[in-house]
């Protein structure tokens, strides 16, 4: 237990007579589940299958501040999998953050929202669909390859700016 109120977080985030930390920071306050689907329509075919599955995927981020001074961070994943014309599984899953954030320039707030938070989110995102496949009876089970979620930004901006996008290297884009 510490002697601070929990309540006062977001508008007292340093107990009295400590120094708030130097420089930029931030703090993972809670994180959760918003919406998740696990689709196996070809059970049990679709587990007896040679070869290599195509995976589609699509990675979305998206930020917004809160009146409490709070940043909520959404990671969408969306994963499809097939053999051939044969379906093997579909996973929708948007994880979510509540992030408190200081020290940072005005201007640098949006790359922390974009490609700090959801790094910190990301390995815990990948549990879930992990597990899920897994629990789908998918050995082994599908493991996201980790994301660059600083090119993914940067192709986002690229686009907002009417220029191409180059590709960040092998994985998912933008959807």
């Amino acid at each position: 237990m510490t002697d601070t109120n929990p309540d006062n977080g977001a508008s007292n985030p340093v107990p009295q007579g400590a120094q708030p930390p130097a420089g930029p920071h931030f703090r993972v306050l809670t994180q959760y589940v918003r919406d998740f689907s696990f689709e196996n329509p070809k059970a049990p075919e679709s587990l007896r299958f040679e070869g290599k599955p195509q995976i589609d995927m699509g990675v979305e981020m998206n930020a917004q501040g809160r009146a409490d001074g709070l940043f909520e961070i959404d990671l969408k994943l969306s994963v499809k999998a097939a053999s051939g014309d044969q379906p093997m599984f579909q996973i929708e899953l948007l994880y979510g953050g509540l992030f408190q954030i200081g020290g940072v320039e005005e201007k640098d707030i949006e790359k922390m929202l974009l490609i700090e938070c959801p790094r910190y989110l990301f390995p815990f995102a990948r549990q879930i669909i992990a597990t899920a496949t897994s629990d789908g009876g998918f050995y082994p089970p599908f493991l996201l390859e980790p994301l660059d979620f600083a090119a993914i930004y940067a192709a986002r901006k690229a686009q907002q700016n009417g220029a191409p996008a180059h590709p960040a290297g092998p994985g998912p884009g933008l959807n």
